[in-house]
């Protein structure tokens, strides 16, 4: 059983940065694929970045330039680099797990474990 741990929300003017990471705990191994998803509300659930353990990347077109996916096996942590904020970037933020092949997948039917999630506000 694999066990998200989010952390590194917070609230922030737009155009500010903020620095999103994920512990993965339970089973530790690296061929996992990993992927931040988020929530506004009233909205669905929407991939943001997904990256597997070679470092192959896909992201949503909206965050392109803006926000960077990466990971560090060693540690088992999963971040997400997020400069130049906007406010619609506001929502809640999770991180997922699934099979090797779910990275080229911005869809959550994908990722079977999901942390609690990480609450990012830009204020305009």
């Amino acid at each position: 059983q694999v066990q998200l741990v989010e952390s590194g929300g917070g609230s922030v003017q737009a155009g500010g940065s903020l620095r999103l990471s994920c512990v993965r705990s339970g089973d530790t191994g690296s061929s996992y694929s990993m992927a931040w998803f988020r929530q506004a509300p009233g909205e669905g659930r929407e991939g943001v970045a997904t990256i597997d353990s070679d470092g192959n990347t896909r992201y949503v077109d909206s965050v392109k330039g803006r926000l960077t996916i990466s990971r560090d096996n060693a540690e088992s942590t999963l971040y997400l680099q997020m400069n130049s904020l906007k406010p619609e970037d506001t929502a809640m933020y999770y991180c997922a797990a699934g099979p090797p092949r779910s990275w080229k997948y911005l869809t959550e039917l994908w990722y079977n474990n999901w942390g609690q999630g990480t609450q990012v506000t830009v204020s305009s």
